[in-house]
């Protein structure tokens, strides 16, 4: 009978977080595979826990993973580990426990603290609904593309990202999206100097530049508001001359009733306005 592979979230900076069942079940299996066995070692030897320790990384993880998961095949349970936080999420893991679920091998979770969860707790923004990028990409034009893609989106937006990249992230964020979303800074979260810190993102990268940013960062940035959304629709209508924008809707099905509310929408003016500016424009 197969093992299980157990995915054991740790803590993400103050050791102490780290949970009764998670300390349990790493002195009970068989295995652990750790991102980095020396900063694993730290976390293991402050709990007394023995179990014989592996390597798994980035760099390994196709050719390690498949030796992992014969020894699961073969019985044993082993328990996956990174750095800090949950194993798969922007760190490795998603690869074992892909090829655990096509060999049919028992995968569960402990969950455990989580640093995009705890910066968007502390932010204060909106967390209804929020969208988690992780690490963006590193060159410049594979940064601005992602972001290109999320200039609109209104859901609250979470990054990661180290220290020495995040004067380049800032750059990108006000190129794409202007200097005065706001955004949140977290940093160092659940150690000693914690902080987070709100500001816009000019300010952001002002003090940035000012003061060279030191620890990992989880940068929340604010969705577009609804505000946002209207002015820049009314802009990109601006060009278009209304009797155009209401044949638009109109080619498109509605009544000429619904079309010019449709366009007196999109512009932010109301259907008497538009109603008004036809009728001047057929003069």
């Amino acid at each position: 009978m197969a093992g299980t592979l157990y995915l054991i979230g740790t803590p993400i900076g103050n050791l102490e977080d780290m949970t009764y069942r998670g300390v349990r079940i790493l002195r009970s299996v068989d295995l652990i595979a750790a991102e980095d066995t020396r900063t694993s070692r730290c976390l293991l030897d402050k709990y007394e826990i023995t179990t014989p320790l592996v390597s798994y990384h980035k760099f390994n993880e196709e050719a390690k993973g498949d030796a992992l998961l014969n020894r699961l095949l073969d019985g044993e349970d082993i328990a996956l580990i990174t750095d800090a936080g949950m194993p798969a999420i922007s760190d490795p893991g998603e690869v074992l426990v892909r090829k655990c679920r096509e060999n049919h091998v028992a995968v569960t979770a402990v969950p455990g603290p989580s640093a995009c969860i705890t910066a968007l707790a502390l932010s204060g923004c909106d967390a209804r609904s929020f969208v988690y990028e992780g690490f963006l990409p590193q060159d410049n034009r594979g940064k601005k593309a992602v972001l290109q893609r999320m200039e609109e989106e209104t859901r609250t937006m979470i990054f990661y990202e180290a220290p020495h990249r995040l004067v380049k992230t800032l750059l990108a964020f006000r190129d794409v999206l202007g200097g005065e979303r706001h955004v949140v800074l977290c940093r160092e979260l659940t150690k000693r100097f914690e902080e987070v810190s709100r500001m816009t993102i000019e300010e952001a990268l002002a003090a940035a530049e000012e003061k060279e940013p030191r620890g990992e960062y989880v940068v929340i940035v604010e969705g577009m508001s609804g505000d946002e959304q209207a002015a820049k629709k009314a802009a990109a209508y601006a060009e278009t001359d209304l009797a155009s924008h209401v044949a638009m809707y109109e080619a498109r099905g509605m009544s000429r009733k619904d079309a010019m509310k449709a366009a007196a929408k999109d512009r932010g003016i109301s259907r008497r306005d538009v109603y008004a500016a036809l009728l001047k424009e057929q003069e």
